[in-house]
């Protein structure tokens, strides 16, 4: 028979020493201040459920809040194509072709900003609201009283581009730490609409420069 330590294989006495460490190593780990909430046999578990972000039942309140933002950058795109689209009509004469062109261009992207928000809202449990709830404030790109007054076009897509730039700003804001997905699709689009007004104060300047604005 064997006694002592020399029972057993030195493979055997090695397996023992080594579990014995790991039961003194867990020992010493549940024995930490909240250890016991946090970790089963020394293997960490999850304390809480993972949130579902902006879409999450405890996120409500901000959500709908959002969604109301959101709603008014709908809206203010749904504007901007109907004002551009009778700003790429109306207006006479050789310097007008240019603006003309540019409106014309500027309405599919307009318009596919406004889907983008509408899609958004869709997404976040809201409803794209019907064509009775539109509210129009654009009084600065109504038709001027001469369709030969390109300043007045001009100066009014500088204004309706500010504004959006300054909402879509304060949607990005809102959105940090909140909706990550929603921030990228207004950071991409507030990329278009500065280039937008960049665009359109350069016109400005020109206008300028002849002594016609």
């Amino acid at each position: 028979m064997c006694s002592g330590e020399r029972c057993g294989s030195p493979r055997t006495r090695r397996q023992s020493e080594v579990g014995t460490r790991v039961i003194s190593s867990v020992a010493t780990l549940s024995s930490l201040p909240g250890a016991g909430a946090r970790y089963v046999y020394g293997m960490a578990t999850p304390t809480a459920t993972p949130r579902q972000g902006i879409l999450s039942p405890e996120m409500s309140e901000e959500r709908s809040q959002l969604i109301e933002l959101l709603t008014r950058a709908y809206w203010m795109e749904i504007e901007t194509v109907m004002s551009y689209l009778a700003n790429s009509i109306n207006p006479d004469g050789v310097r007008a072709q240019e603006i003309k062109e540019s409106l014309e261009e500027d309405v599919q992207e307009e318009l596919g900003h406004a889907r983008q928000f509408g899609e958004r809202i869709k997404e976040l449990y809201g409803v794209v609201p019907g064509s009775t709830d539109i509210a129009p404030d654009q009084t600065y790109l109504q038709p001027p009283a001469e369709q030969t007054d390109i300043v007045h076009v001009i100066k009014g897509v500088i204004e309706a581009e500010t504004g959006a730039i300054d909402h879509y700003n304060r949607i990005i804001e809102f959105c940090d730490d909140k909706d990550l997905v929603t921030q990228d699709m207004v950071i991409a689009i507030l990329r278009d609409e500065e280039g937008h007004r960049r665009l359109f104060e350069g016109f400005l300047r020109e206008f300028e420069a002849e002594g016609l604005a």
